[in-house]
């Protein structure tokens, strides 16, 4: 079985490439790659769930609107996240999903990376005989 993500050696920041059979797929999967960059996902509990709603002009800036909004409920909300359900999407406008995590305890949530933000720079979301979303992250 082929892994969902991947990580991106880059010079100055780290990347993700992550797939799946579904664009939603493969939207989660980067979802997960991004949080399992930022802390360790064993130590996350997934008992609560947020809603998360995002609009874009096209499919790749509809990837950057999903992960820095999910970026946005860790860096401010101290939401930290393990996994995703995209319940609704358009594919290229809009999606609604469900963040699965609890509220970060630094007690037990040991930051491995901090990720100040998600760029355009190398950006793909293509599609062969899988999604492929790729995603260049500043940190």
């Amino acid at each position: 079985m082929q892994q969902p993500y991947e990580t991106i050696n880059h010079t100055a920041d780290v990347g993700l490439k992550a797939s799946g059979v579904t664009l939603a797929e493969a939207f989660e999967n980067a979802a997960t790659g991004m949080f399992s960059l930022i802390s360790d996902l064993e130590n996350v509990g997934s008992g609560a769930a947020l809603d998360v709603y995002v609009e874009a002009e096209d499919r790749e800036t509809l990837l950057v609107e999903w992960l820095n909004e999910l970026l946005y409920l860790f860096e401010v909300d101290h939401w930290i996240f393990k996994h995703f359900r995209i319940e609704d999407t358009d594919g290229e406008h809009y999606l609604r999903a469900k963040a699965f995590g609890e509220e970060l305890d630094l007690g037990r949530h040991q930051i491995k990376i901090q990720i100040k933000a998600v760029t355009y720079h190398m950006l793909k979301v293509e599609h062969d005989d899988r999604w492929i979303a790729q995603v260049i992250f500043d940190v």
